[in-house]
């Protein structure tokens, strides 16, 4: 009889284990809340609506809230996980005082979204400060990304509406400022709508953006070294009025629609006129080119709009648009970018799909459903999912280093968060001993040092 190999070894299972602590590594996100002042500001920003003789801090509740959806959780009854370790998360609020707190934040409704919002903005500041080269203005220069994000509903919610998909539930708008290549990003605006909301309104592109920009450093709230880039949902005369407007004077790149004037003219451009597009490394974009449209296209635009047309191959099994022309796939943004080649800012425009792989990070943390009634409940919801995106972004900024900053939530999660570590006190103090045979210890333990070296909030 040959012997089997590769089998699991048998293990007996039984309660009343001590001394053990599972998600472990969810200190790291902890300390990133305590080193950058976050878990002060929304203490102090949410004092108003803290009763005389409550037991629990709202501000700790909420940021409870936002540490277990950071860790997965997915509903407000998550914050279980941490309730079974007061000895890394502290006391938790019990169930009933976690919706009694949403219920009230939701019924104030303007007032604590300002509040949470002021405290997130100052706390981003902060940040950007001690991340110094790795902060996402290290280059003098900050991208915003706005994108519409469809949110699923199950049930008879309240906005709850069909959507543009043919499906049923909500439809956000979000906007997420940029780290680059060499990080992720970090949400600064989230705007609950229904889910019929149209994909090119105008008038929510400029809340959305107005939020970002009230959640960003001052010097970049007005002026060129702010791009705010969006699909061709953004390309209307009303939000690229508002961008333009005196004393804003932002810097734009959007998506447009191929109207049939944009495709005429796109036809009579001379084979002379078309440039290679290029990769971020430099090299030529095989089978796409890039030209600029002149002329009466730009009519009525704002003054000092470039447009700026790609085409492109199809890949194989795409098929092609009435607006595509030659057999190339036509896509076409503005922007008021001068003194860079076009292949540049074309280039530009298309790293504006790292805005789905922040949307995908934020369906993995909390934004696949929203799981409460109302509108005002949901839209707290939204606040909890950014503060624990905003988690998810700082700690890695500030604590990680390689391609580890680039990690997205799952990962993070199943090789740094869920390890589990014993926990050991002596001389009065409490240490997490993680296992030493786990692969990313020297990892975690590296980070949190890193975090520990910041100063403490003024």
């Amino acid at each position: 009889m040959s012997k089997r190999i590769g089998s699991y070894p048998r293990v007996r299972v039984s309660g009343g284990g001590s001394g053990v602590v599972s998600q472990a590594g969810g200190v790291l996100l902890v300390e990133t809340a305590r080193r950058t002042g976050l878990a002060d500001a929304l203490s102090a920003a949410l004092t108003p609506w803290r009763k005389p003789r409550a037991v629990h801090d709202p501000g700790k509740i909420l940021l409870d809230i936002a540490l277990a959806v950071a860790m997965g959780g997915d509903c407000l009854a998550d914050v279980a996980m941490l309730r079974a370790e007061p000895s890394v998360f502290g006391p938790v609020a019990s169930d009933p005082t976690v919706s009694r707190l949403v219920d009230t934040l939701a019924t104030t409704g303007p007032r604590v979204l300002a509040a949470i919002r002021r405290a997130r903005a100052e706390v981003r500041e902060r940040v950007w400060r001690l991340a110094d080269d790795a902060a996402p203005d290290a280059g003098g220069e900050v991208i915003v990304d706005i994108d519409g994000v469809l949110v699923l509903a199950h049930s008879e919610k309240e906005h709850a509406a069909k959507t543009w998909k043919k499906t049923f539930g909500h439809h956000p708008l979000f906007a997420f400022v940029d780290h680059g290549a060499g990080g992720s990003g970090e949400p600064v605006a989230g705007l609950l709508r229904p889910g019929n909301a149209g994909s090119n309104t105008a008038a929510d592109h400029i809340e959305a953006a107005r939020l970002a920009l009230a959640q960003l450093p001052r010097k970049y709230r007005r002026g060129r070294r702010t791009l705010i880039r969006t699909d061709s949902g953004g390309g209307t005369h009303k939000f690229l009025n508002w961008l333009t407007a005196r004393g804003r004077w932002l810097s734009y790149s959007v998506g447009m629609t191929i109207t049939d004037a944009i495709h005429a003219a796109v036809l009579l451009i001379p084979a002379s006129a078309w440039t290679a597009a290029i990769e971020p490394d430099g090299q030529v974009r095989d089978g796409a080119w890039v030209a600029e449209l002149c002329g009466d296209v730009l009519a009525g635009w704002p003054k000092g709009m470039r447009l700026i047309v790609r085409k492109e191959r199809p890949h194989p099994g795409a098929q092609l648009r009435f607006t595509d022309a030659d057999g190339m796939r036509l896509t076409c943004f503005a922007t008021n970018t001068t003194g860079t080649p076009i292949a540049r800012l074309e280039l530009r425009h298309r790293q504006r799909a790292r805005a789905e792989d922040r949307i995908r990070a934020a369906r993995d943390t909390g934004l696949r459903n929203l799981p409460l009634h109302d509108a005002a409940q949901n839209q707290v919801w939204l606040e909890i999912v950014q503060l624990a995106l905003d988690l998810l972004a700082w700690m890695p900024m500030l604590a990680l280093t390689g391609p580890a900053r680039r990690w997205e939530p799952k990962r993070l999660r199943l090789r740094l968060f869920s390890a589990a570590a014993q926990l050991v006190t002596t001389s009065r103090r409490r240490y997490l001993r993680l296992a030493r045979h786990w692969p990313w210890t020297d990892m975690i333990t590296g980070a949190f040092e890193r975090l520990q070296t910041l100063p403490n909030p003024g």
